[in-house]
C-alpha cells in the first residue's frame, strides 16, 4: 500500500498535535509549514515542508505558501481518471489524502474594530482554496476543518481502515459552510470599514449562528 499523506495547515491548533501523532503512528506522512510545522516539530513529529514539494520557499511575507500545482494537483487529482494520474506521474506530484485546515480569524479581528489594513491582512487565501479543493474531491480526500472532528476521523481510520464516504461528505459540507460564512464575514467587515452597505448588489451574504436548540 502506498504511503498516505496529510497536509496540515491550521490557525487554530487545538488538537492538531494529537491528530498528527495518530496519523504518524498509522504510517501517514505529514506535510506542513510555518507555525503549524513548528508546533508539530516541537511535539517531536517528523514533518515534510510544503517548500519541499513546491520547490519554492514562503514568499511575500508568508502570503504565498501552498498555492502551487504540486499541492493542488495532489489534492484535486481524480484517482479513477487515467489522464489525472498520468499528469501526476508526469510532473512528479505526490497525492494528498487528507487536508486539515482552518482559517485566519477574520471575524474575530473584525469584531474587535480592526482597521482596514488589519482586516485585509487577516483574509485567508490559501486556506480557503485548500478547503474548497479538498471538499470538491471528497471522494478521494478527507477534509478536516473542525478540531472536534479529529477524533472521529482517527477512530474510523483505526477501526475501518479509512474514513467512510458518509463521513467524508459530512466533513466536506462543513468545509463549504466554513468558506461560505468566511466570505460573508469578509464582505460585511470590509463593507463596514469602507462605509458601504454590504448590499451593493442584489445578493446579500448573511452569516447566521444558532442561538439555541429547539425541541
Amino acid at each position: 500500500m502506498s504511503e498516505k499523506r496529510a497536509l496540515i495547515s491550521v490557525w487554530d491548533k487545538a488538537g492538531v498535535v494529537d491528530l498528527a501523532k495518530g496519523l504518524s503512528e498509522a504510517g501517514w506522512e505529514i506535510i506542513s509549514s510555518s507555525g503549524t510545522a513548528k508546533a508539530l516539530r516541537s511535539a517531536g513529529l517528523e514533518i515534510k515542508e510544503v517548500a519541499d514539494l513546491t520547490g519554492y520557499p514562503h514568499m511575500l511575507g508568508g502570503r504565498v505558501k501552498t498555492l502551487h500545482p504540486s499541492i493542488f494537483g495532489g489534492i484535486l487529482a481524480r484517482r479513477h481518471f487515467d489522464e489525472d494520474l498520468n499528469d501526476v506521474e508526469r510532473f512528479g506530484i505526490p497525492l494528498i489524502d487528507m487536508v486539515v485546515c482552518n482559517l485566519y480569524p477574520f471575524e474575530a479581528v473584525s469584531r474587535k474594530g480592526a482597521d482596514l489594513e488589519t482586516l485585509l491582512e487577516n483574509i485567508d487565501i490559501g486556506g480557503v482554496t485548500l478547503i474548497r479543493a479538498a471538499a470538491k474531491n471528497y471522494h478521494q480526500v478527507i477534509l478536516l476543518t473542525d478540531p472536534s472532528d479529529y477524533g472521529k476521523a482517527l477512530d474510523e481510520l483505526a477501526n475501518e481502515g479509512n474514513v467512510s464516504l458518509k463521513t467524508r461528505q459530512e466533513f466536506a459540507l462543513k468545509g463549504f459552510a466554513a468558506t461560505a460564512s468566511y466570505d460573508a464575514s469578509i464582505c460585511a467587515g470590509i463593507s463596514r470599514e469602507v462605509g458601504k452597505s454590504s448590499g451593493l448588489d442584489e445578493k446579500i451574504p448573511l452569516v447566521l449562528t444558532p442561538a439555541l436548540s429547539l425541541r
